[in-house]
Parts: C-alpha cells; sequence; structure tokens
C-alpha cells in the first residue's frame, strides 16, 4: 500500500508534509511525498518567513518516477500555491494513481471566511474542478462555503444543503470545522444523502494544523481498512484530543498540535486495542 502526500513543507510548525509523514507512516503505510513549496515556518501567526516555490522542480520528480513504474494506491493533495500546480495535480492524477485507487482533495484555500492571500476566484473554479476528480473532499467551513458558493459560515440549519451542492462535485465531501452549541463538529452524508455528524466540545483558540492531522489520519484510516465512519471518527476523535492537550500544554499555539502525545491512542483504536 502506498500514499502519495501532496503539500508543502513548512520546517517549523508540524503542518502539511511534517504532520502527514509521521502521522501516514505510523499508521503502518507507506508515504511517498511531493512538495509544492518550502517554507521556514507555516504562515498562520508567523511573519517574516522564507517561501520557496517549487512548481519547477515537479516535472523532473514525476519524470524519474515515471520510468521507475511508480503507482500510488492513495494520493491526497493538499496546499497548492498556483493554479499551475492544481493542473500538475490533476496530470498526476490521471498518470500515477492506481486503477481503482483513491483521490482525496484537502482543498486548502482560506480560514475565517476569507481565502488565503493571492487566491481568487479562477483558483477556486480550478480547485472545483480538481475536486470533480476526488472520491474524497475535505473542506473546512470557509473552504466549503466557496466550494459551493454559499455564504459563510455553515451552519447546522443549512450545512445539508451546502453537502449537496458539494456533493455534485465529488461523491464524499467531509467538512470540518462547524461550531454550534459548544461543540465543533465534521458533518458528511450517509448512504442515503442524510447530513451526520461527529461532535467533539470545541477548545476556544486557532489550532494550526489541525486539518491536516484529521487529512492524514483519514488517510492512514482508509488505507488501513477502515470504512469511512470509522475512518472520520478515528480521526475526529485524534484531532480532538490533540487540541485539548495543546491548549493546556503548548504556551505558543502557532508551532502546532501536540499530535505526537496523542498519537499511541490513536493508533491502538486504529489497531483494535481494546
Amino acid at each position: 500500500m502506498r500514499i502519495l502526500a501532496i503539500n508543502d513543507v513548512s520546517c517549523v510548525g508540524k503542518c502539511s508534509l511534517t504532520a502527514a509523514l509521521p502521522i501516514i507512516s505510523a499508521c503502518g503505510v507507506e508515504c511517498n511525498v511531493l512538495p509544492t513549496a518550502i517554507l521556514s515556518t507555516h504562515t498562520g501567526g508567523f511573519s517574516g518567513y522564507t517561501f520557496r516555490d517549487l512548481t519547477d522542480e515537479i516535472d523532473g520528480i514525476l519524470a524519474h518516477w515515471k520510468s521507475l513504474g511508480l503507482k500510488f494506491d492513495y494520493i491526497l493533495s493538499g496546499y497548492l500555491g498556483s493554479i499551475e500546480q492544481i493542473e500538475l495535480v490533476a496530470r498526476i492524477r490521471e498518470e500515477f494513481l492506481q486503477e481503482n485507487g483513491i483521490f482525496i482533495v484537502d482543498p486548502v484555500m482560506g480560514d475565517d471566511g476569507k481565502l488565503y492571500a493571492g487566491f481568487t476566484p479562477e483558483y477556486v473554479e480550478k480547485m472545483r474542478g480538481l475536486c470533480r476528480g476526488a472520491q474524497y473532499i475535505l473542506p473546512n467551513l470557509t473552504e466549503a462555503c466557496f466550494l459551493a458558493d454559499m455564504p459563510f459560515p455553515l451552519t447546522k440549519d443549512n450545512v445539508l444543503d451546502g453537502l449537496k451542492r458539494l456533493n455534485e462535485l465529488c461523491p464524499q465531501p467531509i467538512v470540518t470545522g462547524l461550531t454550534d452549541n459548544g461543540n465543533v463538529s465534521v458533518y458528511f452524508t450517509d448512504k442515503e444523502g442524510n447530513a451526520q455528524s461527529l461532535d467533539h466540545e470545541n477548545v476556544e483558540g486557532f489550532f494550526c494544523g489541525a486539518g491536516d492531522v484529521f487529512a492524514s489520519a483519514f488517510v492512514g484510516c482508509l488505507a488501513r481498512g477502515k470504512s469511512e465512519r470509522e475512518a472520520i471518527q478515528l480521526s475526529a476523535d485524534f484531532v480532538a484530543a490533540s487540541i485539548r492537550r495543546t491548549a493546556v500544554e503548548v504556551p505558543d499555539k502557532r508551532y502546532g498540535l501536540n499530535f505526537e502525545m496523542e498519537i499511541f491512542p490513536f493508533l491502538e483504536k486504529l489497531n483494535g486495542a481494546k
């Protein structure tokens, strides 16, 4: 079983590939990486960070992989810094995903109701196109609203409408980060098209990298044979436990979730330990 994670490398901050590689590998699955950019830190709260776009390196990497006959059982795409990179990932899905393989898109575009700097409506439309080729998409609340062309935020009253619109892009949208009445929820639809949620107590604050931890755990669980609902539950529980620990133990939340100390309980559940 071979997974390809496509994302940036934020050298400090425990997000993107520095979350995907350890978490997917700990699940007992081979994790290969394709970095889209390298940053000294992530951009959430830090200033003065360095950034190097790696688009020019990707064609050479892909040519070498093709010469080796590489194919991947799962491809997980995350932060893509340009429309050109979105187009490259669409090509990677066509050329490197195994027949009957699973393509998962974490459409990293924004937060708190706004797109990240440099992203445009054209970028959103291109991301919609990429999502149309995926079996799963994992938007946060902001990204779900942009993809569904709905006002921010989604609420419990209109989340089913949002999921139906997202379902026009991909068979299984999974929306994270909907808060209501002291809870934070992950929403998805069941086989009958009804909205389902998994709820945890909401811990106040902004916790960098939570989406990356969820996405990494989710693909790892699927690759280990868990059902969709089991994978969502295990991943959401893992993120919630990591956030609770981080809220108490990490003074500067910019440096990411303390997921390392919660990974053993997560793996015990994944492996079926009592």
